[in-house]
């Protein structure tokens, strides 16, 4: 079977370009496996934890948002900000979630709070998943 060609990009750097067996995503619907051959699609990504498999390894690498796209040439993730899960500073995360909550309540607006309280909900998702 012929690899997925995968490129990770965040406004910083290439995080990865090249051949891989699979990779998870945290899609905005939830989360989804891609293999070689997978359909097309276009998605956005909450927070959470993309999954590269490659030769039997596994590499963590944490999300804050973006959009991947899966086209016949392979997969592209363009994340808003990434960081590999063994680098990433919790303690950053519990500030962002503490600043989130903070919208939350001060939000006037029905619309703004309801998308505020699902972003929070997404944090706080990440947070359980790391901590784990």
């Amino acid at each position: 079977m012929a690899g997925l060609h995968f490129e990770f990009v965040s406004p910083e750097s290439v995080l990865f370009s090249g051949d891989v067996d699979q990779v998870d995503l945290p899609g905005s619907e939830g989360d989804m496996g891609i293999l070689p051959g997978h359909a097309p699609l276009v998605t956005t990504l909450r927070p959470g934890i993309v999954t590269i498999f490659r030769g039997g390894q596994r590499e963590p690498v944490v999300v804050i948002g973006g959009f991947a796209e899966v086209s016949p040439k392979g997969l592209t993730v363009l994340a808003d900000k990434a960081v590999a899960r063994a680098d990433f500073d919790i303690a950053l995360l519990a500030d962002e979630i503490r600043d989130a909550e903070e919208d939350v309540a001060d939000s006037k607006d029905d619309a703004l709070r309801d998308k505020l309280a699902r972003h929070l909900e997404q944090l706080k998702a990440l947070q359980t998943a790391l901590t784990q």
